[in-house]
């Protein structure tokens, strides 16, 4: 995984919270699940990037 691959991940990560909060705060149901599918969505690209890493370095060995 690269750096730009982990800068993206946390960007969806804290942009999806951002969404989510806001969604929370102003009654938005559709901002806020949209928050939340963002923040996943990073949080699950970070993991198979990391499985992939962790993959490689075992083949590797």
């Amino acid at each position: 995984m690269g750096l730009d691959d982990k800068i993206k991940n946390k960007k969806d990560q804290v942009v999806g919270k951002v969404k989510e909060e806001y969604g929370d705060a102003t009654d938005n149901k559709s901002k806020e699940l949209e928050g939340k599918a963002q923040k996943i969505k990073g949080k699950v690209s970070e993991k198979l990037d990391k499985d992939e890493d962790d993959f490689h370095k075992k083949v590797e060995n």
